[in-house]
């Protein structure tokens, strides 16, 4: 008997606009994107961090990031129109998005938020984005999480 696929609000998201996905799962423990693509046999680069933070104008908003950049809290806030973000401290994240650390996916969840994406994040043609859980990624093309998200498609990463 087949096992029936998780239907998290991330999953909910994709089934609702019709853009197909695969489902992979990991042990949970692994919440670095490293450990994420070592447990999945993928490339660095395919595997993208959502990161939730707070613009002093905007508000909450999710960011995408190629496994291979990290965030650049300035370039963002200048994107997002903002003097200043901040990342939301961990024990916020079920509130405002309804993830948990490690789960925390840039489609569905609690509240609708801006979502902004990497550059970086559509130099590989498949990506995998967190699920809506720990342990969980949706492998999906790069333009369709793009199409998804309603990402505004920004330079905010660097180089680690």
């Amino acid at each position: 008997m087949p096992i029936q696929p998780m239907k998290t609000e991330a999953v909910r998201a994709l089934d609702d606009l019709a853009i197909p996905y695969t489902l992979r799962r990991f042990k949970a423990t692994a919440l670095s994107a490293e450990e994420a693509a070592l447990a999945l046999g993928a490339p660095l680069a395919a595997i993208v961090k959502t990161l939730v933070l707070r613009g002093d104008r905007t508000g909450v908003l999710r960011v995408c990031v190629g496994g291979t950049k990290r965030l650049s809290l300035k370039k963002l806030a200048q994107a997002s129109g903002n003097k200043r973000v901040d990342l939301v401290p961990v024990a916020d994240l079920r509130r405002l998005t309804g993830y948990l650390r490690g789960g925390v996916s840039p489609l569905g969840g609690r509240t609708k938020h801006p979502v902004y994406c990497d550059v970086s994040v559509l130099g590989v043609a498949r990506v995998f984005v967190n699920g809506g859980m720990r342990g969980l990624q949706l492998e999906l093309e790069a333009e369709a999480l793009i199409r998804a998200t309603g990402a505004i498609v920004v330079e905010v990463g660097e180089d680690v």
